[in-house]
């Protein structure tokens, strides 16, 4: 049988007891600071994210226009006021494009460093990009290996043959032919309709009897 329990033996034990208010205060606080994040999730990072997604449409136009400069300042400003947000890191993407079409290489890697998206598809561009930049910098080792890794992220008949294809040029810069031909062997039996349309068995047949 349970005791009845009064209000003020509540308040009696709560104050004699040091490890009962301890543990209050702390379960208090931690349950404050969850409903403060909830708040803010809901009332200010959800309507920021869901804005955050028209900041780069601006960019994206000037970009299409070949306004690269405009273009850039536009993604920038996007960049700083929405990091964290889709928007955001979408902007950051397309800023780093374009500095690599204004030959900023190390400036557009150190940018893709920092986006960070859920998008796999975005994602394995991403990376993708840093590796061009390592491969315009002619760093092509570190460049093989992202394009490997970019290749490999997600299967399928458009960017897995197309870093193949780069990671066996950075292969070749590096006099590596036997990775060359080992890239160039898997495009042609895996992606067909892409070795034809690149015409992959001529780059094979280029390094198919170097050792």
């Amino acid at each position: 049988m349970l005791e009845d329990i009064s209000g003020q033996q509540i308040k009696d034990q709560f104050k004699k007891n040091k490890r009962l208010r301890i543990i209050a205060f702390s379960v208090g606080g931690v349950l404050l600071l969850v409903l403060g994040y909830f708040i803010w999730y809901q009332m200010f990072f959800l309507p920021a994210n869901e804005k955050s997604k028209d900041s780069y449409w601006e960019g994206l136009n000037y970009a299409k226009k070949d306004s690269t400069e405009v273009a850039v300042e536009e993604f920038r400003a996007a960049v700083r006021k929405y990091d964290g947000k889709v928007g955001g890191e979408v902007a950051q993407f397309l800023y780093a494009r374009q500095l690599m079409s204004q030959g900023e290489f190390k400036k557009a890697f150190n940018e893709l460093e920092e986006v960070d998206l859920e998008d796999s598809y975005v994602s394995v561009l991403c990376v993708g990009l840093k590796a061009d930049c390592q491969s315009e910098m002619e760093k092509y080792s570190e460049a093989s290996k992202m394009y490997l890794e970019a290749a490999n992220m997600i299967d399928n008949d458009f960017t897995t043959p197309m870093y193949l294809h780069k990671a066996a040029g950075c292969a070749v810069e590096l006099k590596d032919f036997k990775k060359a031909k080992k890239y160039y062997k898997r495009i042609i039996a895996d992606y067909p309709q892409y070795a034809t349309q690149k015409d992959i068995e001529r780059y094979y047949a280029s390094v198919k009897y170097i050792k």
